[in-house]
């Protein structure tokens, strides 16, 4: 009964140009091919007879060749053949990174358990029937399986599970019209016992025997709390029997997607500990989406920028999509509009109060614009009349 990890989209060289900070994005890049020894240990953990790379092992051609080096080390610890077909990043033909001097070189004097599979044919290797289905361009309007429509089942070993490995998109499933398209359900069920697929980077069942194991390290924020990455999939085989498919966690970084409306300090307590108990204490090792709506006082507004502020040093990226609305709750700038000591300051906050609720009840369609530079004037007053009060404190002793 052979057993194998089932991998795909390593994408190894993926350049994260959305991330400002280089020390962050070089971090992320080089957890793609730290997740490598990863799916070493765990191949050995299971003692597995084969891990299958179901394409897009590498993100790229210009993937530097240090970071080539290191990969196929890390591909030499694994103990037992690695079968890789290249996928739409990493494409088999002529400009593809498989055609590379340097990358043949390394893989012949590093890694000779890594198997390139190039060829649309049978293979008996680990006890399995491999049919792969490479594709050798980067988009190709014939599906990289039709091989298999015209195969000769019957002249493959009876008594050895058949496995096809594949990389692209399934009609009705992530499918750009026409490229890179496979067409799973015209091979006879009773010939495949599993399909091992790349290029959709979530875990994915389309039925028990065929499988898209997503990325071994996660590489965007979840869409759904069903959207599950960070795996490789151990399968084990039986020639004619639905196969025994168990994920294998492999992901090291954390990515996070939070939606809330936040409108009291009670709320905006919530999302705290809403992110805490994502992120806990771990500095440097999640990455964290925040869409926010509601209206925040000028004070929780402030609250929550500082608390943002610590989060941006704490992640390793931070991105957030939209804000609350500040509004004064009352008596946050009473203190202001009776200052007689300071006139320019009381009648200053008196017209921004003024624009502010005149901008208010004219509606949502009125220009947030407008508004947006109010609640920035009515802010940065705040902050200069508060530090003045504590610059006065801290002379009077």
């Amino acid at each position: 009964m052979p057993r194998f990890l089932h991998t795909a989209d390593w994408q190894i060289g993926k350049p994260y140009h959305w991330i400002e900070d280089p020390q962050k994005r070089a971090r992320l890049q080089q957890e793609r091919v730290n997740a490598v020894s990863r799916i070493a240990a765990a191949a050995s953990d299971q003692n597995v007879d084969a891990v299958m790379v179901a394409g897009d092992l590498f993100d790229s051609s210009t993937v530097a060749p240090a970071v080539v080096m290191e990969v196929m080390e890390a591909i030499a610890s694994i103990p037992c053949p690695v079968l890789v077909i290249p996928g739409n990043h990493d494409h088999g033909g002529a400009g593809g990174i498989w055609q590379r001097r340097d990358v043949q070189r390394q893989m012949r004097e590093r890694c000779p358990n890594l198997q390139l599979l190039l060829q649309a044919e049978p293979q008996v290797i680990a006890e399995m029937v491999l049919l792969p289905c490479p594709l050798l361009r980067q988009r190709d309007s014939r599906s990289p399986a039709d091989w298999l429509d015209s195969l000769n089942w019957s002249s493959l070993p009876h008594n050895q599970p058949r496995v096809v490995l594949a990389h692209g998109s399934v009609q009705g499933f992530g499918a750009e019209g026409q490229v890179n398209q496979l067409h799973h359900d015209r091979w006879p069920a009773e010939e495949v016992d599993y399909i091992a697929l790349g290029d959709w980077h979530a875990l994915t069942k389309l039925n028990p025997r065929t499988w898209y194991c997503g990325t071994p390290e996660p590489d965007r924020f979840p869409t759904t709390d069903h959207d599950q990455r960070s795996q490789a999939l151990l399968v084990d085989l039986k020639r004619q029997d639905i196969p025994e498919v168990t994920p294998i966690a492999t992901g090291a970084m954390s990515w996070h997607r939070i939606e809330a409306k936040v409108s009291s300090g009670a709320d905006l307590q919530r999302l705290k500990e809403t992110i805490e108990s994502c992120v806990q204490r771990k500095v440097g090792k999640d990455l964290l989406r925040v869409e926010l709506s509601g209206q925040l006082s000028f004070q929780g507004y402030q609250q929550l920028q500082q608390h943002l502020q610590d989060l941006d040093q704490q992640l390793l990226h931070l991105r957030i999509r939209g804000l609350p609305r500040r509004r004064p709750e009352p008596g946050e700038f009473q203190t202001f509009l009776q200052r007689d000591d300071a006139p320019l300051i009381k009648g200053i906050s008196k017209d921004l109060a003024t624009e502010l609720d005149d901008n208010s009840a004219q509606g949502p369609e009125h220009n947030d614009i407008d508004r947006a530079m109010l609640e920035e004037a009515m802010l940065e007053l705040r902050r200069i009349v508060l530090e003045e009060a504590e610059d006065q404190e801290a002379v009077c002793g």
